[in-house]
């Protein structure tokens, strides 16, 4: 292999390398052969057997000397196949661009950054930083940069955009806004008063506005950010009927991206904590979930798949990443139609309000 892009998108196209002894054991069909290289991670993982060509040989007579004599038989080899991903360059290396340094000598910024059509389910962007370089794979990574990439605290081999698990904080107030409306349990124009913190029980939990944001609607409350507003419709929720919706939107298991090591986050309920710590869910988790913070855990293509349901009046797609393979023998074989999921239960026009907040 040749990456000319080198860390573009490094891992979206993955690693190669050779194959190791428990494929071997596991390789039913003898597909592989001790000292064959393989891809390893990414889609050059799971597209293996359309990108790996197939080994020719020769039977042959030497003599003492070791010279050939005669070929017997021959079989040419066949070379892999082509893959035209989904992926919009222009877009993908912007992506990559967001990440540099604001000046030159300060370190590069680290995170993950998803771009998703959301009539298709198509990839645009996948991007996760810190990196690597393919290319150190190509020829069999040698053990000071593989100590390297492993001994990096930063841990640059993990792909965060469908791996890494972080808190949502306020991206999650959209999708409590959607929950609380398709419950009934407030109209788009009833009013909280924000006085820039909020009491339940013996404890106060504050607002990043310190003053407060006054008298706020849904939308108000969606464009400003307003915590006050969803502590108070968080409460009305609890947290089951929150996972709930937050689950039917894609949150807290894994997307279906074709890509391995895919994790799922994590949507609290009460039977998850009784089970996990074997202790009763309390009122004031519900508090702080409502924000994204507490348990709440998602990755970045969770969210953006998420909202994309949103903006896609309620439908969700599954991340797609291949549009077509082209085999040796020029024959392609094309993507199909983009895999909806089930219609999230929220109708349009609550939809409507939260896009337009």
């Amino acid at each position: 292999r040749d990456y000319v892009g080198g860390e573009l998108a490094a891992h979206l196209i993955g690693t190669i390398g050779e194959v190791r002894p428990d494929q071997l054991e596991t390789d039913e069909d003898a597909r592989y052969r001790q000292g064959e290289v393989i891809g390893q991670t990414g889609i050059e993982q799971v597209l293996v057997p359309s990108l790996r060509g197939q080994a020719g040989g020769r039977n042959l007579v030497v003599n003492v000397a070791g010279r050939v004599v005669q070929v017997l038989d021959e079989i040419p080899p066949v070379s892999g196949g082509s893959v035209r991903l989904t992926i919009d360059l222009d877009v993908q290396r912007a992506a990559e661009d967001a990440f540099l340094p604001d000046a030159v000598g300060e370190p590069a910024k680290m995170g993950a950054a998803d771009a998703l059509d959301v009539r298709s389910g198509e990839i645009l962007a996948l991007v996760s930083k810190r990196a690597f370089d393919p290319n150190d794979f190509a020829g069999g990574v040698n053990s000071a940069v593989w100590k390297q990439l492993t001994g990096d605290e930063w841990r640059p081999l993990q792909n965060r955009a469908i791996s890494g698990q972080y808190p949502p904080g306020s991206t999650y107030k959209p999708i409590v806004a959607t929950a609380v409306l398709a419950e009934g349990l407030t109209t788009p124009q009833e009013r909280v008063f924000c006085p820039g913190h909020f009491t339940f029980g013996n404890r106060t939990y504050k607002c990043w506005k310190k003053e407060g944001h006054g008298s706020v609607d849904l939308r108000t409350a969606i464009k400003q950010s307003c915590d006050v507003y969803f502590y108070t419709m968080g409460l009305r929720l609890g947290v089951d009927r929150l996972a709930e919706y937050a689950h039917a939107l894609g949150l807290g298991r894994v997307t279906g991206i074709p890509l391995p090591q895919e994790k799922p986050g994590l949507i609290p309920t009460s039977a998850w904590k009784q089970k996990r710590f074997h202790e009763k869910w309390m009122a004031g988790e519900t508090v702080s979930i409502s924000i994204g913070q507490g348990y709440d855990l998602v990755t970045p293509l969770q969210l953006a798949v998420a909202y994309g349901a949103i903006a896609n009046d309620g439908y969700a797609v599954t991340p797609r990443l291949v549009l077509r393979i082209t085999a040796p023998d020029g024959s392609i074989t094309e993507a199909g139609p983009p895999e909806h999921r089930e219609r999230v239960p929220i109708a349009p026009e609550h939809l409507a309000v939260v896009r337009k907040g």
